[in-house]
């Protein structure tokens, strides 16, 4: 008899194990599309409370300062960020981004009184005057045009709690904010502050000496100069942290902030393009208000500690980090810079519960000898992008149990896709349950070029499981694509029309990705001229130009190459010499150093008679980054750059030797 009542069971088993791989993660796609849901309500709830507040209290401002200042009247003595010894309240972060604020108000010719204690009485409607006397002196001495309602004022400054001052006081003055990289000088740095329409640039005091030769081109172009802190200025150059602290600490009317739509710009983040230099990507309120949701869909809570050692003038460190932190309360524990020896006993220290990784970070720490910090954290949740499967693996099972939460998205995007099953080396997933939340989709396209395929009605064709397929999102008004400050052309390629139907309009994100027979999503490449190294993108057409500019080389080619043991490609340059120049290495290297961010620094340079050419000319960038840099399988001269030396050296078999074993740094 109980024979019989097994039968059915076992005669139902074979579908049913047939159908488990595709079915077994539905309980975690439907918990994450809950999870989502509910994230958004309260987003959604966050927008109306700020748009129903009184405009002339702190309430009625952009969500940014409406969070913040919820954050210092709910939690006014939890920790909201630590900076090496100094640890700063959200109550504390209220009243200094306020101090900032009404600096940058002062600048605007706008007097709202003494401003102090915790009332929002020290400032009403009306107050922002045609010009104080002072402040329009101040401004018109340098010769400088002084700031203008919604003007954009730029960030050059490495992470540190005055850079979140700042910002935040610059939205709560209704300023757009332009976070400019800190590598950047010369032609690239007033590139991006020309783009952006900046009127005033804020620096840190270390950078003055090498902004040196740019100061007559900064000052011809009408910017007002600050610097975040005391040192010795050169001429025209004023303290705006000793300004800010001369300020009332009471808050500003939210009206100053208030935007007119939530589509409105905000703010600039600078990315690398296909076009050679920085493009400025609008940012918008609604985009900032979406990453407040960031750490919610992460799993975070706001008892929760996170590490953050990622630039801030990158959406991950900025938006992701920062903002998606105040989404939840919690503390952020900032590093101007990562130190992977430090990092366990920094975890230990203030109780890092949270790490936001790029994959670079993971594998430093990987690479470093045992520690017996590394094995008492309290760390249970990574969160990030770029990690490698076999670095993934590793880094789980020699720091685990935690959790690693890989995703993918771009800082111009409408679309992020999140593994939270934490299924090794993949980015996402693409259940409907998902895409439902996050609608996306993968279509066929030339992995070379990045051109989408089309059919003979003129529409895309969507992958099949284990096909590398372009990334592509519908722009709708929850996912709108704002583009770059400046002309059209430069979001030329960002927008596909005629998608699956007449007149829709999707995103390309340039990812190419795969997605399995079970659902799951994997990092395949970059499409076009640019990839990624040391978690950044490069744009080969930005070194290549910059390269162009040294009188003794006639031709170049920049492209990616695949280096064993580390994250993205690794830029590297082809080179064809001007007769009858010779090939001056310390000439090479000085200009790319002074031109170019270090992340985009050839790391290898092949010297060769001619480029190869395709028969329209175009030069090949794919079978070169194929043929590698191996000395003992090219005939070319061949150079590797040594960071340590900071020169070019001759790469021989026994420096190929070293860097494949992890010897030499690049």
């Amino acid at each position: 008899m109980a024979a019989l009542l097994l039968l059915p069971l076992l005669l139902l088993l074979p579908p049913l194990l047939h159908l488990w791989p595709r079915w077994r993660w539905l309980a975690a796609d439907l918990a994450f599309a809950v999870r989502a849901h509910r994230c958004k309500r309260a987003l959604q709830a966050r927008a109306q409370a700020a748009a129903a507040a009184d405009p002339r209290g702190p309430e009625g401002g952009c969500s940014l300062a409406w969070r913040l200042a919820q954050l210092a009247r709910q939690r006014p003595a939890h920790t909201f960020l630590v900076h090496g010894a100094l640890r700063f309240s959200y109550a504390e972060a209220e009243r200094l981004s306020n101090q900032a604020a009404r600096a940058f108000l002062r600048a605007q010719g706008w007097d709202g009184g003494p401003g102090g204690g915790g009332g929002a009485g020290g400032a009403r409607e009306g107050e922002r005057v045609a010009g104080s006397s002072a402040a329009r002196a101040a401004w018109e001495g340098d010769g400088a045009v002084p700031l203008a309602p919604g003007a954009t004022v730029a960030l050059l400054l490495p992470a540190r709690p005055e850079f979140l001052w700042l910002w935040f006081g610059m939205a709560k003055a209704g300023l757009r904010t332009a976070f400019v990289p800190t590598a950047l000088r010369r032609g690239p740095l007033l590139h991006c502050l020309r783009s952006c329409g900046a009127r005033a640039l804020v620096l840190a005091p270390e950078f003055a000496e090498s902004l040196g030769p740019d100061l007559p081109a900064l000052r011809a172009m009408g910017l007002h100069l600050w610097a975040a802190g005391p040192a010795a200025h050169p001429a025209g150059i004023s303290d705006l942290l000793a300004e800010a602290s001369a300020e009332g600490d009471g808050p500003v009317p939210g009206y100053l902030s208030a935007p007119e739509s939530m589509t409105d710009t905000c703010l600039y983040i600078f990315t690398s393009g296909t076009t050679g230099l920085p493009k400025a990507a609008r940012i918008s309120h609604l985009k900032v208000l979406q990453c407040q949701g960031f750490c919610q869909l992460c799993g975070a809570g706001q008892d929760d500690v996170l590490h953050l050692a990622l630039p801030l003038h990158h959406m991950s460190g900025s938006q992701l980090g920062i903002v998606g932190c105040l989404g939840i309360g919690a503390t952020v524990v900032l590093k101007s810079r990562f130190s992977a020896g430090q990092f366990w006993e920094d975890c230990r220290l203030h109780g890092v519960t949270v790490f936001q990784y790029i994959g670079e970070l993971c594998r430093y720490l990987i690479n470093q000898p045992p520690t017996r910090a590394e094995r008492g954290h309290t760390v249970r949740l990574v969160v990030g992008s770029g990690l490698r499967p076999d670095t993934w693996e590793r880094f789980v099972r020699r720091f685990g149990p935690l959790q690693v939460l890989e995703m993918c998205g771009l800082t111009e995007g409408s679309v992020a896709t999140f593994n939270y099953t934490g299924q090794l080396g993949a980015v996402g997933r693409a259940s409907w349950l998902y895409k439902h939340v996050f609608p996306f989709s993968l279509i066929r396209c030339d992995v070379a070029t990045g051109e989408p395929f089309r059919d003979p009605r003129g529409r895309c064709v969507t992958t099949a499981p284990g096909e590398p397929g372009l990334l592509v999102a519908p722009v709708s008004q929850e996912a709108p694509f704002l583009g770059y400050a400046g002309g059209p052309e430069l979001a030329c390629g960002k927008l596909l029309t005629d998608v699956f139907r007449p007149g829709d309009v999707f995103f390309n994100t340039g990812d190419l990705l795969v997605c399995d027979a079970q659902g799951f999503l994997r990092f395949h490449d970059r499409t076009g001229d640019t990839f990624r190294w040391k978690g950044e993108n490069v744009a080969a057409t930005q070194v290549a130009q910059a390269l162009e500019a040294l009188g003794f080389l006639q031709e170049v080619n920049v492209y990616g190459a695949t280096v064993p043991g580390h994250e993205g490609r690794a830029g590297m340059a082809a080179l064809v010499l001007r007769p009858p120049h010779p090939l001056h290495l310390e000439q090479l290297y000085a200009h790319v150093a002074e031109h170019l961010p270090p992340y985009a620094w050839p790391r290898f340079l092949r010297l060769q008679e001619s480029l190869a050419t395709t028969e329209t000319f175009k030069q090949h960038k794919v079978r070169m980054a194929k043929e590698g840099f191996d000395p003992q399988a090219l005939a070319d001269p061949l150079y590797v750059l040594d960071q340590a030396g900071g020169a070019y050296l001759p790469l021989t078999p026994a420096r190929y030797g070293a860097l494949l074993a992890g010897d030499l740094r690049i």
